[in-house]
């Protein structure tokens, strides 16, 4: 029974088209790994104002940083992650169908890209989506479920609480994310990076910067996540301990470009099979995005605005294109 999604066969007239072309070829072995700030947020206790700036820095320097002493049980990364392991290994037909989610949305399930026209917009990975709404209507699959809600029940403190820390750096009211960024506005996403035969000529995920404020990731060792840094794509080095965290767009705009949202892409492996899981934090669809410094940079704008001009773009663009467009 055939597990994988149908890459060469489904793409299989960009593949011929481009496989013996070198110009596609990313030149990702040349790569340099480096150590994105590590933050033990066990000093928040006992050295709080240092620690709070070490988050602040790391934001507005790198948009990526690391966090150990996150107060997420391992077990619940491990069992999550067993899960994880469990619904990407059903049959291709099930997770195309939703066989087992069919109270959820069509676009649980994704893979590919069905709009890439050619190899570089082709992500070769696979996902599924589940707001926090919809994990409570998971009743057929109660170990995942039980997995996901544990996740999240600690993901999203933990967001919050380090949103808190950059508001208070920005001399922000703090109070903007209780009121704005409620549970169910927040989403997960599992991610799961198949073997990839024609590695040199697509990418894992796509390179992109994420819409959310805060994003949290617990990722495998394999590694392959990139960012960019100072005009260059780096590696990020996996550390069993540590989640990785990254600025998002709306963060960007919030803080009046003093932190950054930084582009970042994971690469496809020949050999190995890669899982990562994220957690998104973020407002509601109404939540109006606007700088709290003066003057300016972007123009106030709510999430669905924002999202709005995303799709926009992608049907006319093929790309994001992202905050440039609220720039005032």
């Amino acid at each position: 029974m055939d597990y994988e999604p149908p890459f060469l066969e489904t793409y299989k007239t960009l593949v011929q088209k481009y496989v013996g072309d070198s110009k596609n070829d990313y030149s990702f072995c040349t790569v340099e790994r480096c150590e994105i700030p590590l933050i033990d947020l066990g000093k928040l206790n006992l050295e709080k104002e240092e620690c709070m700036k070490e988050i602040a820095e790391a934001a507005s320097k790198w948009g990526f940083f690391q966090v150990v002493n996150h107060g997420v049980p391992k077990e619940v990364l491990e069992s999550m992650q067993l899960e994880e392991m469990k619904v990407f290994n059903q049959p291709f037909g099930d997770k195309s169908a939703q066989v087992h989610f069919p109270s959820l949305s069509a676009k649980t399930y994704r893979w590919g890209n069905p709009f890439a026209t050619n190899l570089r917009q082709l992500s070769w990975s696979e996902a599924f989506h589940f707001s926090l709404t919809d994990i409570s209507k998971m009743d057929q699959h109660q170990s995942l479920r039980s997995s996901l809600e544990a996740f999240a029940t600690r993901m999203f403190p933990l967001a919050e609480s380090l949103a808190e820390i950059l508001a208070c750096k920005l001399n922000m009211k703090s109070d903007y994310f209780r009121e704005h960024c409620l549970p169910k506005s927040s989403f997960i996403r599992l991610n799961r990076y198949p073997p990839c035969p024609i590695p040199s000529k697509v990418h894992g995920l796509l390179p992109h910067s994420d819409t959310s404020f805060l994003t949290i990731v617990y990722q495998d060792q394999v590694g392959g996540l990139q960012l960019m840094k100072d005009g260059k794509w780096v590696g990020v080095k996996p550390n069993s301990q540590a989640l990785v965290v990254n600025i998002g767009d709306l963060f960007q705009a919030l803080s009046n470009g003093v932190y950054k949202s930084i582009k970042h892409r994971v690469v496809a492996a020949e050999k190995a099979e890669r899982f990562s899981m994220a957690f998104f934090y973020g407002p509601s669809d109404e939540a109006i995005i606007e700088s709290h410094c003066k003057p300016a940079v972007y123009r106030k704008f709510t999430l669905m605005e924002y999202r709005q001009q995303i799709q926009n773009d992608v049907m006319q663009t093929g790309d994001k294109v992202g905050l440039s467009r609220f720039l005032i």
